[in-house]
């Protein structure tokens, strides 16, 4: 039987290397061109683009591998397609005028009881909001502003944070905290369609996405303000209804360039701080920005608005993307210094904020009052990966206080479901059972397994390494791999063990040769299977994308299954149900 007989082996045919390559090119011209003002190229290339069959293959496996959604359904209720259904959907996607209502699913806020509506569309319309992001993105890299982090490609919270600590580690200031009530569900089409100006069919499609309605339930409700959350191109959108901002706000320097530069706004999303040495001109900027938001029908949001210093009142310092940013006198801590080494009078810190601890606390509570019951090892390997991922968030700043006492009081939570579960045993059984002193003198909490010891992992353990914010309008599409791959390696909310592989590994992807951009998934793969008596060492490991290691697993065997017609399936659409896949990807993946 001929290849093109075979979907199965159709998509896997498909020369993905040559694809994405041909697709970054593309947008590493319109990022070019962008920047040297040249629109009429701009447009030339997004149409291209936009019509091109390597930029559909890419966007449907983005959403039909890649993603974590790619098990949700929207309002058809199609998910999990096989690859003959992927390539029906990249000869069917084209950019027009239409699109189906999204789903409504509410989701809780973390630490509140309210919660978040999301909008998840169908599977038709996430592959072509991919696509149609992929011709606008990289235009619009081009344009937004240097102290611009959310939803970008390559910055983060931590560059946000990085941001902040530049601006006010020589000088104390005042601070604009402000966030902007319901920005995702307010925003005016009607200004943000003509803030984007582009394409006229890229624009009649986006707004056929903006006023396709959701269903919630049974009831369908019709959208006429606002970019649903859940959308693969509402992040960009956003963006681009925020754009100048900064640049607003710093026209109340005028042109006095020295003024301008102690002016300092950093976004992120709809979060933002304005920050400057003169109250006035910090009260200025708040109603500058009032009025520039509502030509986009947005506001403040007034419990969550506030002006402090960083260093004197009564509550000095804000919150912000959970950290806490304070300036200390002398006296608990030694003084800061200049850049001529000349004694500041206060200190900087930044360190988790209350509330991101007590959220943590109460995170780790709930897991081991649920696992009151459970083995042990159940109790071990949920918790390890909330503690990996709250640790490495905050490992950027100065946490190590924080890390003991967080530790502690895991220790204390520990024994006193160990008591619970043993209340006749004595305090000296129950310590030999659950706990040992590791070489490092420290208390370890573990059990044995099939595979070895299991041990819980502690805060204080997570090093903690200064983070290198982004160099000012640099962007993922100018075309620096070396820069991006290097800054990817050591990303703060990296896992260990993927990082050490990034490096050996030359930041690409073994399977493919590419090497890994910000917004690829990977995992760590077994090179000899586990099932096939592999080994889970060092030597025997490797880093590759997520739709690689898929393609690698179905090509060594450990994880094969023939239908009727003695075809075989890729594992993603084996799910769950492979224990084999389960073991191997577990707590190695990327998301």
């Amino acid at each position: 039987m001929s290849t093109v007989n075979k979907p199965m082996n159709e998509w896997r045919a498909v020369p993905w290397r040559k694809l994405e390559r041909k697709v970054f090119k593309l947008q590493k011209r319109i990022y070019r061109a962008a920047q040297r003002g040249d629109k009429r190229t701009v447009r030339k290339l997004q149409r291209l683009l936009s019509k091109s069959w390597s930029a559909k293959c890419l966007a449907v496996r983005r959403v039909t591998q890649d993603n974590q959604g790619k098990n949700t359904a929207g309002v058809d209720g199609v998910k999990t397609l096989t690859p003959e259904q992927r390539l029906e959907l990249v000869r069917e996607l084209k950019v027009g005028n239409k699109a189906k209502p999204a789903r409504r699913v509410w989701i809780p806020k973390p630490g509140k009881t309210e919660k978040r509506p999301l909008g998840i569309p169908v599977m038709y319309d996430r592959a072509l909001q991919g696509l149609v992001k992929s011709a606008l993105e990289p235009e619009w890299e081009a344009y937004f502003e240097a102290n611009s982090y959310g939803f970008r490609p390559g910055r983060g919270c931590h560059d946000a944070i990085g941001a902040i600590f530049s601006s006010i580690n020589q000088k104390a200031k005042w601070v604009l905290d402000a966030d902007i009530a319901k920005c995702f569900d307010r925003i005016d089409h009607k200004a943000l369609l003509e803030k984007l100006n582009t394409l006229p069919i890229i624009r009649r499609q986006i707004r056929a996405w903006l006023k396709a309605g959701v269903i919630d339930g049974k009831e369908m409700f019709e959208t006429t303000e606002g970019t649903p959350q859940g959308g693969v191109i509402s992040p960009l959108l956003a963006n681009v209804a925020l754009h100048g901002l900064e640049e607003k706000v710093k026209s109340l320097a005028g042109n006095n360039v020295v003024k301008r530069q102690n002016l300092t706004v950093v976004r992120y999303a709809d979060d933002f701080v304005v920050m400057h040495k003169d109250k006035e001109m910090v009260e200025m900027a708040q109603k500058v920005i009032a009025d520039w938001l509502r030509g986009i029908g947005l506001e403040l949001k007034h419990e969550k608005t506030q002006i402090t210093h960083t260093l004197k009142g009564e509550n000095p310092g804000f919150n912000f993307l959970g950290f806490n940013v304070r300036q200390y006198e002398i006296g608990k801590y030694y003084t800061g210094k200049n850049r001529h080494g000349k004694p500041l009078g206060f200190k900087t810190l930044i360190k988790p904020s209350k509330e991101s601890i007590g959220r943590h606390k109460e995170r780790l509570s709930s897991v081991v009052k649920e696992h009151r019951n459970a083995p042990l090892a159940a109790l071990i390997s949920k918790l390890n990966p909330i503690i990996r991922g709250w640790s490495n968030y905050f490992r950027t700043v100065v946490s190590k206080e924080t890390y003991s006492d967080m530790d502690s009081y895991l220790w204390e939570t520990l024994w006193n479901w160990a008591k619970r579960r043993h209340p006749n045993k004595s305090k000296h059984w129950i310590a030999k059972k659950y706990w040992s002193i590791g070489q490092d003198r420290q208390w370890r909490f573990w059990c044995k397994t099939k595979e070895g010891e299991m041990v819980l992992l502690r805060h204080s353990n997570v090093e903690i390494v200064r983070h290198t914010k982004v160099k000012g309008e640099a962007s993922a599409y100018d075309g620096n791999l070396a820069y991006w791959s290097t800054r990817l390696g050591k990303n703060p909310e990296l896992n260990q063990r993927v990082a050490k592989l990034l490096k050996k590994q030359k930041g690409k992807c073994l399977e493919c040769g590419l090497t890994f951009m910000n917004e690829d998934k990977w995992e760590v793969d077994h090179i000899k299977p586990l099932s096939l008596g592999g080994k889970d060492w060092w030597n025997k490991i490797q880093l590759l994308h997520k739709h690689c290691h898929d393609r690698k697993t179905a090509r060594d065997g450990s994880c094969r299954i023939h239908d009727k017609d003695g075809l075989i399936e890729e594992p993603d659409e084996v799910k769950v149900s492979c224990p084999v896949l389960k073991t191997s990807r577990r707590g190695d993946s990327q998301a």
